[in-house]
């Protein structure tokens, strides 16, 4: 009788991320503040060496890195309705609930500042509040990228739908890229150790 034990078999759905960029479908909306979530899905997207595809939902590009398979969603749902575009996508590929990552961006935090949390309510974000509807679930991790609060009283809507100005242009690029790796982080080095990581960073 053998005292060798058959290697256990790993799900491959386990080694599967889904990656959500949240944000508006349109050229009006392009650059915007509250796109920043497209923004660096197409960041990490042109780093990987992938491309987008129109699919149901949204757009969808692929990309493996050391045995993890990477999928990005970019809703073209509109942010109110991001939740139909993410269960749609999960149950497709089959992910589990701790392997996806929502990429929003937050008035609440200084222009560039990360916080990646594993779940929470949606702060009055209408794409989280919509996710957290239709997966009836806050169990998921999220990125949050901060685009500061810098409005007058009434200004908010503007802000939040204004493209960026000239200073923060100037440091959108490093900003991003340090959101990219913490992607991939999430996936590799997992959940807490990207939190230590990147957090207010």
């Amino acid at each position: 009788m053998s005292v060798f034990k058959p290697k256990e078999k790993i799900d491959p759905d386990m080694k599967k991320y889904l990656i959500v960029g949240l944000g508006n479908a349109g050229e009006k909306y392009e650059d915007t503040r509250h796109n920043i979530g497209f923004s660096i899905l197409d960041a990490l997207a042109e780093k990987e060496q992938t491309v987008f595809e129109t699919k149901r939902l949204g757009d969808i590009a692929r990309f493996k890195y050391k045995g993890r398979t990477f999928i990005l969603l970019k809703p073209n749902t509109f942010m109110n309705l991001s939740g139909k575009a993410v269960l749609y996508w999960q149950k497709i590929e089959n992910i589990p609930l701790e392997n996806i990552l929502v990429v929003t961006d937050d008035l609440n935090l200084p222009f560039g500042t990360i916080r990646i949390k594993g779940k929470g309510s949606a702060g009055g974000h209408n794409g989280l509040t919509n996710i957290n509807e239709v997966l009836q679930t806050q169990q998921y991790a999220r990125l949050r990228f901060g685009i500061g609060n810098e409005y007058s009283k009434g200004r908010q809507v503007d802000h939040v739908l204004g493209t960026w100005d000239e200073n923060e242009r100037e440091l959108l690029g490093e900003r991003i890229d340090k959101v990219t790796k913490a992607l991939v982080s999430f996936a590799m080095a997992g959940l807490a150790n990207t939190m230590n990581t990147f957090n207010g960073k």
